[in-house]
């Protein structure tokens, strides 16, 4: 892993880890916030499976688990990909619920609201990058594609090795043809 790379995913996953200790430990102060998004992931959950937890101080502490365990994976370099997508999927309920600029009515604290917004979509786009970031490496994708035509190309080889070998049994059944042939015509 490169120094810019360990360095950014350090700097990346600061405020997720804080956060995520944070509110971990204290969610009391998030739950008024959090109701209205609770209150419309509510039915999906309870869909999903009625056993799982649907009151706002359960989710925001499972969200804040899946920060601070996503931040500590991502800023110490294992599992990247998959941190930063769980990372990235805890961040927009956390943005939805904890910054509705479109629902205050002061214009300070609107702008407030809007540059917090903005900052949380700024940091889902550093870790869509850190999602699919293969440092450097191929990707599944690219090796998916450069099997199909390693594949392809020995198929092909292996057809020209064919024709070959069809030319080289049509080139050798002539020349017995004409041996046989000159053999025939020779005195006995």
């Amino acid at each position: 892993m490169t120094p810019v790379r360990s360095a950014a995913r350090v700097l990346l996953s600061g405020i997720f880890v804080l956060s995520g200790v944070r509110n971990l430990a204290n969610p009391e102060p998030l739950v008024a916030k959090a109701k209205p998004v609770t209150d419309r992931v509510t039915p999906l959950l309870e869909r999903a499976d009625p056993r799982l937890p649907t009151d706002p101080r359960t989710l925001i502490r499972v969200n804040a688990a899946a920060q601070l365990a996503g931040g500590l994976l991502l800023a110490t370099g294992r599992c990247t990909r998959p941190a930063a997508a769980v990372l990235a999927a805890s961040l927009v309920p956390t943005t939805l619920a904890g910054h509705p600029f479109w629902s205050v009515d002061d214009p300070t604290d609107r702008r407030n609201q809007q540059t917090h917004f903005l900052k949380n979509i700024g940091l889902l786009g550093g870790l869509l990058l850190a999602a699919v970031d293969t440092q450097g490496r191929p990707g599944v994708g690219w090796r998916t594609r450069r099997a199909v035509d390693d594949g392809l190309r020995s198929v092909d080889r292996g057809r020209r090795s064919v024709g070959r070998a069809v030319r080289t049994a049509r080139r050798d059944a002539r020349i017995a043809l004409r041996s046989a042939t000159i053999g025939r015509q020779l005195p006995r």
